[in-house]
């Protein structure tokens, strides 16, 4: 069953593909019902997977089989906070590594083209942190990664970008 506020992604017929990665991928996901059309629709027909629910590290979503019309652009994405390197590389390896693609600053784009900012949490208390003098640094230093990197990211806070 739907929750009262749920996020409904759009996917041209792959959106149980989609579901399946991202369950099997973030911890607190899984894949939920799964809805067939009861008739032809403009980009499927009468048995073919119309809707799926389904969990992204506890948020509710649905994916809909809309057809190739509308696609992903990065004026929505997941913001993944990270606890650590390990963690930031298992989740960006694995949705470049699934035919996604690198970004910058930390963005990446799935194969079905929908954009993750896989955060790590030393980068945005850096950044908001009361020393504003380290935040230009951790910024500056940020915007020259694809993937981040904790350990840059901590000797631009310090002032040392040669660590």
């Amino acid at each position: 069953m739907l929750s009262k506020n749920t996020i409904c992604l759009w996917y041209d017929n792959d959106a149980l593909d989609a579901a399946t990665f991202y369950a099997q991928t973030f911890p607190d996901s899984a894949v939920g019902a799964i809805y067939r059309a009861p008739g032809d629709y403009p980009s499927g027909k009468e048995g073919d997977v119309l809707m799926v629910e389904f969990t992204v590290i506890g948020i509710p979503c649905v994916g809909l089989n809309g057809g190739p019309q509308v696609k992903h652009n990065e004026a929505f994405s997941f913001l993944i906070s990270t606890d650590d390197q390990a963690e930031t590389d298992r989740l960006w390896n694995a949705i470049v590594g699934n035919g996604g693609q690198e970004i910058e600053c930390g963005w990446c784009r799935d194969r079905w083209g929908l954009s993750w900012q896989i955060s790590p949490r030393a980068l945005t208390d850096a950044v908001t942190g009361p020393d504003r003098a380290a935040a230009k640094r951790v910024f500056d230093a940020m915007m020259t990664m694809k993937k981040i990197d904790i350990a840059a990211i901590e000797a631009a806070r310090l002032g040392r970008p040669d660590a």
